[in-house]
């Protein structure tokens, strides 16, 4: 152990070996431990464990270090099942006890939403509900892409790429993807040694192989292949086999035999190819050919029927999105009636999920296959009260709004095409389930506008989830309920759902006021908090809520009723009014002449 320094004083230097204990773990998945208030980061050390460790990259306040030898192993370790667990590294957490993983991702989105968001610690203990955790952690992702290459001795090998770079570390069988994957990809790596057809190489473009994308239903049992091939030739004509379920082209030597070997596989639905000439980091090509079987897969997912193509976008683990998909839809409350919107809907499976327990849903996506698969899996499942728009969420949302709030103004009536209803501009409902980046600015601004009843937050990042929940609640809404969910067992990833409800005045504890005490030409009579509000976005383009002015009002003592926007609940806790807001609604308050 390194003698006591100063921090000041430390100049760790690459090479050096330390011992260690790990106090925590940080957001990669790395175990986090101090040496003299010098933090080193080590990959595949778990917290409790007593370490030595060797430093690989130095810096001045920290380092990154490599695990040389486990000292004393913590009691949350455990021996990983995968033996090749530390050179693949896609399992972050494997070398840690699932009840303790689920631990970790708990407190990770607590830890986030206090310290990030700015909550009380106690006030989200509170209405935190406990993670939900896969009975089965192993052979739950129904999708892998392996990628095609060669080891040293110039070996045909699949797997997955070691992390950061694009070396690819031998794999045969993961163990959270289906038992089928070993089969399949032993059957293709033997026909391409017996048929000497090359895997690509990315340095020289050259040879055929690039990825091997299996997908399979759970609940049908049937199961896609798609070989992405580097193929720049002319498809040559074979004749069609008997069973009319070949191919009339050839992209791969011994392209029949491949397929007849792989139908032997129990459950094989399609064999396709993906061409894919391009020199990119992108696996999947746009052209697609359907080699054996039919052009998709059928699974059912949240009672939903959905057709699965190789470009599809489905989501990788079913079991845990119904738990997760169904938190959702319970915290979205709905009785039949309500007006939904559901924000980076995807193929639709929540927007297509909460269509048959509401009036009208309403669903974005920017990406126009998925948007076409969410289509097409409305007609699919006979549902009629769902329309879709392709387009950014930030965009479409803001635009959709402006045009229904001129509507209104001017009193038009828009045919069935280009209906904007008031319960559209003003629903019951927004879902949104964005990307790790969270939801754009724009996006939540609207939101606020449109002043929906609940907000159902679907988050797959915790530290943008804690910003975005504090942009909604200082815009007037109330955190009700979060709730992780472990989707991808021993990573570092974690989902979470949320439920935040808008504080409206039947939320006031109404007291009895004299109007006769009241000085009519008091100040609190000079401006409606309406010409307040507009009178802040006008000159410093942001929202202020009720909220935000009735407590800048009672800051400078002005009368206002004692218990305005407080919450039903005794525990809740009242968000601040963040100092710029406070500075605009105090000018605003001069310019009325209230102050």
């Amino acid at each position: 152990m390194a003698s006591k320094k100063n921090i000041e004083d430390v100049r760790y230097n690459k090479g050096d070996l330390l011992d260690v204990e790990i106090t925590d773990i940080g957001n990669d998945g790395e175990g986090i431990g101090k040496v003299d208030g010098y933090t080193l980061f080590i990959k595949d050390a778990v917290i409790g464990d007593k370490v030595s460790a060797k430093i690989m990259k130095a810096k001045k306040n920290y380092a990154y270090a490599h695990l040389e030898k486990v000292l004393e192993p913590s009691d949350m370790r455990v021996e990983p099942q995968c033996p090749i667990a530390r050179q693949c590294g896609g399992c972050q957490t494997q070398s840690m006890a699932y009840e303790k993983e689920l631990a970790f991702k708990q407190n990770k989105v607590r830890n986030n939403i206090v310290r990030l968001g700015g909550f009380d610690e106690a006030f989200v203990e509170d209405i935190m509900d406990p993670i939900i955790g896969m009975e089965e952690p192993w052979r739950y992702r129904n999708k892998a892409q392996f990628p095609i290459g060669t080891d040293r001795d110039g070996n045909i090998i699949a797997g997955f790429y070691a992390g950061r770079t694009h070396s690819i570390i031998p794999v045969n069988d993961c163990l959270i993807g289906t038992k089928e994957n070993k089969e399949i990809l032993e059957t293709i790596i033997s026909h391409m040694k017996k048929n000497h057809i090359k895997p690509y190489d990315e340095t020289s473009g050259n040879g055929l192989v690039r990825h091997v994308l299996i997908r399979k239903g759970f609940s049908s049992g049937e199961i896609m292949v798609c070989l992405i091939l580097n193929y720049r030739g002319k498809a040559s004509s074979k004749p069609e086999t008997d069973n009319g379920k070949g191919s009339r082209s050839e992209f791969i030597p011994g392209q029949q035999a491949l397929c007849d070997k792989l139908a032997q596989v129990t459950g094989m639905t399609s064999i396709s190819v993906s061409i894919n000439t391009e020199k990119t980091n992108v696996i999947m090509g746009t052209e697609i050919h359907t080699i054996w079987g039919k052009d998709t897969i059928s699974d059912t997912l949240c009672g939903l029927d959905f057709e699965i193509s190789p470009l599809s976008f489905y989501q990788v683990n079913p079991v845990q999105c119904e738990k997760l998909y169904g938190q959702a839809i319970e915290y979205a409350g709905l009785t039949g009636k309500e007006t939904v919107w559901d924000l980076y809907c995807g193929i639709g499976t929540i927007t297509l999920s909460m269509a048959k327990s509401a009036g009208k849903v309403y669903g974005v996506e920017i990406i126009p296959d998925a948007i076409e698969d969410a289509k097409a899996n409305a007609v699919r499942n006979g549902i009629e009260n769902a329309e879709f728009f392709c387009g950014k969420a930030e965009e479409v949302l803001p635009e959709f709004y402006a045009k229904g709030k001129a509507v209104e103004k001017a009193e038009v009536n828009c045919d069935s095409d280009g209906d904007i209803s008031g319960s559209a501009l003003h629903p019951d409902v927004i879902v949104v389930d964005p990307p790790r980046k969270g939801c754009d600015e724009k996006c939540l601004e609207t939101m606020l506008k449109m002043a929906p009843d609940r907000i159902v937050y679907v988050s797959c990042d915790s530290a943008t989830l804690a910003r975005d929940l504090r942009i909604l609640v200082d815009g007037g809404y109330e955190l009700r309920k979060v709730r992780p969910c472990d989707m991808f067992s021993h990573t570092v990833h974690v989902e979470t759902v949320v439920l935040l409800s808008q504080q409206k005045p039947d939320d006031h504890i109404e007291i009895e006021i004299n109007l006769d005490e009241i000085d009519a030409t008091s100040a609190e009579t000079k401006a409606t908090y309406k010409e307040i509000e507009e009178w802040v976005h006008k000159h410093y383009g942001f929202h202020v809520t009720n909220l935000n002015i009735a407590q800048v009002k009672q800051k400078h003592g002005i009368i206002e009723r004692e218990n305005y926007n407080k919450p039903k609940s005794e525990n809740s806790k009242q968000p601040g009014c963040p100092e710029e807001k406070v500075k605009a609604i105090e000018e605003a308050l001069k310019h009325f002449q209230m102050i």
